[in-house]
């Protein structure tokens, strides 16, 4: 299969820029980033190239691994890891990592699901380990654009369980596994970057 044959998001392709200065500022000062649900891998092959000291680990659910893999060996860069097979509703990682990424994958996954996520999160992160979600969200159970009422639609169609989810609920989620908000950053097409912090378990050393 050539390069030009393998899944390709364009999506992914317009936010790698903006999404690029959000992870060079976060995980400057990380090793080990896991990405969570890495689609097409382009995120991953972008992300890896840009920023050459960061070790980029890749995994999505097992049936969409080896056109993350065939992008990541053909761009040849050491730095972006083999995709692991992983669901959050199942075994979490034994390793252990400076920071998670996950975009555009909150609005696709069941509710519980992203319970699980979150009530996951703190067995895989090293102290004081940031997060970064990327997608789109509602506040006080509005949505932030006429698009998105529109986007939210189409994915309740395309599946029940699927929808734009509430940035109050997340943030209580993260708050319950001591993931302190950094930052919402507002993205083009209307879309945020939620970015945490890991809270150390002693409270004298900070986590800002």
């Amino acid at each position: 299969m050539d390069i030009y044959d393998l899944p390709f998001s364009e999506a992914a392709d317009r936010n790698k820029g903006p999404l690029l200065e959000v992870v060079a500022s976060y995980f400057k000062n990380c090793n080990n980033v896991l990405e969570i649900g890495s689609g097409t891998g382009q995120h991953a092959v972008h992300f890896a190239t840009s920023l050459p000291k960061l070790q980029w680990h890749t995994s999505d659910r097992s049936g969409s691994l080896e056109p993350i893999a065939q992008r990541i060996r053909y761009a040849k860069i050491e730095n972006a890891k083999a995709p692991i097979a992983f669901d959050v509703n199942q075994q979490w990682p034994e390793q252990r990592f400076d920071g998670v990424f996950t975009a555009n994958t909150l609005h696709i996954m069941p509710w519980q699901a992203v319970c699980s996520l979150f009530a996951g999160l703190p067995t895989i992160l090293n102290e004081a380990a940031t997060v970064i979600v990327y997608g789109p969200f509602n506040y006080h159970g509005a949505y932030t654009s006429p698009s998105n009422a529109r986007f939210d639609e189409l994915l309740k169609q395309t599946a029940a369980h699927q929808g734009i989810r509430d940035f109050e609920a997340v943030d209580k989620l993260a708050r319950e596994a001591r993931l302190a908000l950094l930052e919402d950053r507002e993205m083009p097409a209307n879309n945020r970057c939620l970015v945490f912090r890991l809270k150390t378990a002693d409270p004298r050393k900070s986590f800002a």
